[in-house]
């Protein structure tokens, strides 16, 4: 008979699937419940409880003879992973005030998208004070984020 799992436990599991989720890891369907369990050495009762704890912020949705899919709500469009990345990384003070973004061509790699996808990332950062556009030099921290 295996021990127990830790208090709290299954809200550890929950996050860790709900990062995956964000950063598209898990695109349409998580892995099975047994799956799960072996992953984190868990019993399948840990895991139903963290996937209901991700079912009731709406992340994801169990769907009759098919398994938990993600719901609609919880996955991001690429743009908006990487503007929710650069914004963690901006609060965080990894890109502090002042500090240059990479080049649309660096961040098209670093996130494997097209250079049309980090172009409306950024205006979006733009947009919302993160970040300033200097013609013909790139673009910077703001001073307002």
């Amino acid at each position: 008979m295996s021990e127990t799992s830790p208090r709290g436990t299954y809200l550890v599991i929950s996050e860790a699937l709900r990062a995956r989720i964000v950063e598209g890891t898990y695109v349409d369907a998580l892995p099975s419940e047994a799956e799960i369990g072996r992953e984190f050495g868990v019993a399948r009762t840990t895991v139903r409880r963290a996937l209901r704890a991700l079912e009731e912020l709406g992340e994801i949705a169990t769907v009759a003879g098919v398994g938990w899919q993600v719901a609609a709500a919880g996955r991001l469009a690429p743009y908006e992973r990487i503007v929710a990345d650069l914004q963690d990384r901006i609060r965080k003070g990894r890109l502090p005030v002042g500090a240059q973004l990479p080049s649309e061509a660096e961040l098209a790699e670093t996130y494997g998208v097209a250079r049309g996808t980090v172009r409306r990332a950024v205006r979006e950062l733009e947009v919302a004070g993160y970040v300033e556009a200097r013609q013909g030099v790139g673009r910077f921290v703001s001073p307002a984020s």
